[in-house]
């Protein structure tokens, strides 16, 4: 018997893997404009407000209505740590991914997420429920680190040709 695998189980994991997928073009622009800007916190701020141009139309299509600052005030401190971990995502981004490429930037980046998420699984932060860890989600991220151990070892420095060339056409 072969598992069948339903569309409102494989839909989620498709957008989410698109989503994924978009992420290293994030940090591949970002260096770049990092670079037309001449500083990576101006890439960052203008990362940022872009964000806020694209999502502010959307919000009022949906009519989202007002949002509620005074429940989220009263709230955890960690509610807001989400824009704090943004830029400095954004930031890490745009000034690593030239030094280390976008493969080696994104899998670094994958299994710092894995980590924390099982911490963050295990102990229900966040607001989370509780997931354990066990032996399997272990070796699961395990080989997910080892993976990312493999990928750095086995890319090799660009050129010095290579690297002149490109600063060329940017």
């Amino acid at each position: 018997m072969t598992p069948q695998i339903s569309a409102t189980v494989l839909l989620p994991l498709v957008i989410a893997m698109l989503a994924g997928a978009v992420v290293p073009f994030q940090a591949g622009s970002n260096a770049a404009l990092g670079r037309a800007l001449g500083h990576p916190l101006w890439a960052t701020v203008a990362s940022l407000l872009v964000s806020l141009i694209v999502v502010l139309p959307v919000l009022i299509g949906m009519r989202a209505g007002v949002p509620d600052i005074g429940a989220a005030a009263r709230g955890p401190w960690w509610l807001w740590i989400g824009g704090v971990a943004g830029v400095a995502y954004i930031t890490a981004a745009l000034v690593l991914t030239p030094r280390l490429g976008a493969a080696n930037f994104i899998v670094c980046v994958v299994a710092g997420q894995v980590v924390a998420s099982l911490i963050i699984d295990h102990f229900g932060l966040m607001g989370l429920a509780a997931k354990p860890v066990n032996l399997a989600r272990i070796a699961g991220v395990a080989l997910i680190v080892l993976g990312m151990v493999v990928v750095q070892w086995g890319t090799r420095p660009a050129s010095v040709g290579t690297v002149a060339a490109k600063s060329v056409v940017s």
